[in-house]
This record gives structure tokens, sequence and C-alpha cells, in this order.
């Protein structure tokens, strides 16, 4: 249903049953399917399609050419890159229906996907973690880490505001926001406060 309150371009299909926040606008050719709870000043780019049941937090930022499958939960300020994929189904097989199957994908707080990286579904990405372009994600990535290859492995740690940390033993100050995280066994960081 449309709305004041936010922007849907004309070319744009909303379906019944969806909840679309303040502030949000839905860009050319994209489909916003029954059940889907986009939060407030989102920015969902041209060719998108919002699968049933799709979550996504507030300020939510999807490029063009991104499909986001049921089963999917983006939490706040999350970047979707053009043209990533997501998947629903381990083992998809065209004459099988598994609609049953699917699972959950949750990409937490702050976290950005890069162009072209692909998410097999039933993982989780931690808060503000950075994956980069064309990544495949097969497993749980931790709050903060800096992914990329196929498949995804850590090459670093990021400050919430995406630049790359540089570690001097457990300690690291963010040379832009002046923030700063300690490493524990080399597996995770935690801002200090």
């Amino acid at each position: 249903m449309k709305d004041s309150t936010y922007f849907v371009h004309e070319s744009a299909y909303i379906d019944d049953l969806c909840e679309i926040g303040e502030g949000t606008k839905i860009w050319h050719f994209s489909h916003v399917m029954k059940q889907s709870k986009i939060g407030r000043n989102c920015n969902i780019g041209q060719n998108v399609v919002i699968s049933p049941g799709v979550v996504l937090g507030d300020g939510v930022k999807v490029q063009n050419n991104v499909s986001i499958y049921t089963g999917v939960i983006c939490e706040e300020d999350v970047f979707l890159g053009p043209s990533m994929v997501f998947s629903n189904v381990i083992n998809p097989r065209a004459f099988i229906e598994r609609k049953d199957e699917f699972k959950k994908t949750l990409i937490k707080k702050g976290a950005s996907i890069g162009s072209n990286a692909t998410v097999v579904c039933g993982n989780t990405i931690g808060e503000y973690a950075m994956i980069g372009a064309g990544t495949v994600v097969a497993g749980d990535i931790p709050d903060y880490a800096l992914v990329y290859g196929n498949p995804a492995r850590i090459k670093g740690w990021v400050c919430k505001c995406g630049v790359k940390l540089d570690f001097n033993v457990h300690i690291a100050e963010c040379e832009a926001c002046c923030s700063t995280y300690e490493k524990i066994n080399n597996e995770k960081i935690v801002p200090v406060t």
C-alpha cells in the first residue's frame, strides 16, 4: 500500500500487507512482496526484489539489482552493494519445492556487503563487519571483521566508521575517528569504552 510518508517510484510495485517506514525511498522497477517490513529512511535501489517476510531495519541501503529472499533479516544501517546475492535454500532443485526449508540469514547492525558478494543462507554477519566485493560468505562472520575471498577469510578488522584498524599488539585506535578497540585471542575485537 502506498503512503505519503515514503516515496515509491511509479514503476515499482508494492504488494499488500507490507510495512514501509517514513522517509524510505523505493526506486525504479523494484518489487516489495507481501508481509515485508522495511524500516525508516531506507533506500531501495533499482531492480530490487524484497521477498515475503523479509525484514529491513532503519537506514538500510540496498543498491541496484539485489534480490533479498525470504529468511533474510537486516538490522539497522546495513549496506547491500550492487548485485550482491543471498540464497535461502542449501540444496535447491527446480523439481523439488523446499519453501518450508528456507534458512534464516542475519545481517547485524552496520554491516556492509560489497558488490557481487554471495551470502549463503543460514549464516550471520556480525555488527559493522565489512564484506569485500565478490566474496563468498559460507560461514558466520564476527563483528568488525574485514573479510574477502572465496570462501571468505578474515583479512583484518575495521572500525565502526569503516576504516581498517592497525593493531599494536592488542590495541588499535582508528586514524579517522579515534575510536579504540581491543583484540581478544586474535578471534574478535571489542570497542574500548
